[in-house]
Formats: C-alpha cells, sequence, structure tokens
C-alpha cells in the first residue's frame, strides 16, 4: 500500500484552504501552485525578478523538505500573467538546473493569476 504524505512549508501555506504545498505518494512528488510569496514577510515582491527568484526559492524549498534534489524534478510548468516576465525565468531556472545535459521539461502558460505574476507548479520522480 503506497502512503501519501503531505508537504508543508512555513509560510507557503495556501491561507484557510487545507490544502499542502506538495503531496508525496510513494516516489512521487506533485506540488500545488508554488507563488513567489516570501515566507517570512508573506508578501509578493515588487520587482518581478525578486518574485522569479523567490518562485524558484519556495521551489526548493519543496524539494528539500519532501527529500527531493533538483535532479529528480521531471517537469516544471510555469504560469504566468503576462509574458514579460518570461524574461526573469531563465537566470533562475539555470541556477537551479545548471546542466544543459539534465534539465526537465517546462511548459510556460499564460493565464490569469491574481495578486502574483508567476506561479510553478512541479512534477519529481524520488527513486
Amino acid at each position: 500500500m503506497t502512503t501519501r504524505r503531505s508537504i508543508e512549508i512555513p509560510g507557503l501555506g495556501h491561507g484557510a484552504q487545507p490544502i499542502p504545498a506538495a503531496s508525496l505518494v510513494g516516489p512521487l512528488l506533485v506540488s500545488g501552485g508554488i507563488s513567489g510569496k516570501d515566507p517570512e514577510t508573506g508578501t509578493i515582491p515588487e520587482d518581478p525578478a525578486a518574485e522569479v527568484a523567490q518562485a524558484f526559492a519556495n521551489l526548493r524549498a519543496i524539494l528539500d523538505a519532501a527529500g527531493a534534489t533538483p535532479e529528480q524534478v521531471a517537469k516544471v510548468t510555469v504560469f504566468v500573467k503576462d509574458r514579460d516576465i518570461r524574461a526573469h525565468v531563465n537566470p533562475s531556472w539555470l541556477e537551479l538546473f545548471p546542466d544543459p545535459e539534465s534539465r526537465p521539461a517546462r511548459h510556460t502558460l499564460e493565464t490569469g493569476l491574481v495578486g502574483m505574476r508567476i506561479q510553478l507548479e512541479c512534477l519529481a520522480y524520488i527513486g
């Protein structure tokens, strides 16, 4: 029987909603929406580059809490409010996934995000 475990990160909750940051089922890690919210202040940075960097830092925190590494990430979906923020994604992407021979798949979608400019979703296999 496979057991599911909720992955919680202080400061990155979904408000009053009973939704974890991610869920680990056997070796499969699936995140919910990962924003660029600063877990210390609870605010979204005003600077777009800082918001993107914080979203990737939050992704890293989820991986760490689940016992995963960036090398185990299979796919990252990047939701953007406006395509202009895409210019800020690659620096954080390359920092988290520096090896051009070993990067996860990535799909970027423009969507109507509220109160933020970027949100990430992650799928990882922790084998």
